[in-house]
């Protein structure tokens, strides 16, 4: 009973999983095909990979794509990691009621829905770019600031910093090391898990961003991947055998990063739920 039970699991599960996965094989089976054929759905592998990857670098100017969407994400995660870090860091270990309230606050703020700032913000920036153009609308910089940093990625921090040893903090003040000092030489090694885990969550959300992106960059030498995407969508025309050898290059980076920190990104997110 125990064996056929287990069984069933297991076969439900493979379901799911078959569920789950089908998208992205399909995706990938359909870089090979015409577009006619993708449209018609065919599932099996087809002769023109080679075609597809010519037609889309002889079309689309993908590579400056490529390069604002990766200047934008790894810039966006290194601010996200530093700032998010020292406020969540901030917030659990130097404990007061008035940072609580401020932090209670800040969780409040994840209720409001993007869509509901954009006006502002694009209002803003668009007062900026009166001010100092480098940083106004349609640079890759007004695309990147709003999401430096999140009320999730504080509290995904604050929620970590939980299980951090408070005896390292006062080994590290008796040794001379000053709050800044404890933060980086103490405090970052240990947390080297949550650092990863935070990293893979900026940059797949950085790197998938659509709607503000839209919004703020209007040049399209300044377009990211997704815009590039969806533009090609688009057209009057649109070939899916390009779209789709289109969404499997930029596919790549952000899966080449979960599964090099595959093993800390579990155990991150283990550790904030503890």
């Amino acid at each position: 009973m125990h064996k056929i039970k287990r069984m069933f699991i297991y076969m439900i599960l493979s379901i799911f999983a078959i569920i789950s996965i089908f998208p992205f094989i399909w995706m990938i089976v359909s870089t090979t095909n015409k577009s006619v054929d993708v449209t018609k759905g065919r599932l099996l592998p087809g002769t023109h990979l080679v075609e597809n990857l010519q037609n889309l670098f002889s079309t689309v100017d993908l590579v400056p794509a490529l390069i604002n969407s990766a200047i934008i994400s790894i810039a966006t995660t290194i601010l996200s990691l530093i700032i998010a870090s020292l406020a969540g860091y901030g917030f659990e270990i130097y404990r007061s009621k008035t940072k609580d309230v401020v932090f209670n606050i800040l969780l409040l703020s994840m209720m409001i829905p993007f869509a509901a700032l954009m006006i502002p913000l694009f209002r803003m920036f668009g007062t900026i770019s009166q001010i100092a153009p480098g940083i106004g609308i349609d640079t890759l910089i007004s695309a990147m600031l709003p999401s430096v940093t999140t009320a999730f990625l504080i509290f995904f921090f604050r929620q970590n910093t939980k299980m951090f040893p408070r005896a390292l903090l006062e080994a590290g003040r008796i040794d001379g090391l000053t709050e800044l000092g404890v933060f980086f030489r103490i405090y970052v090694p240990t947390m080297k898990t949550t650092y990863a885990a935070a990293a893979i969550i900026t940059f797949m959300a950085s790197w998938n961003n659509y709607l503000w992106p839209l919004v703020v960059l209007q040049s399209p030498e300044n377009h990211t991947i997704p815009l590039l995407i969806s533009n090609l969508g688009s057209s009057n025309s649109p070939d899916f055998g390009i779209i789709m050898t289109t969404i499997v290059i930029a596919t790549l980076p952000t899966a080449l990063i979960f599964f090099l920190l595959q093993r800390h990104f579990v155990a991150g997110m283990m550790g904030s739920v503890k």
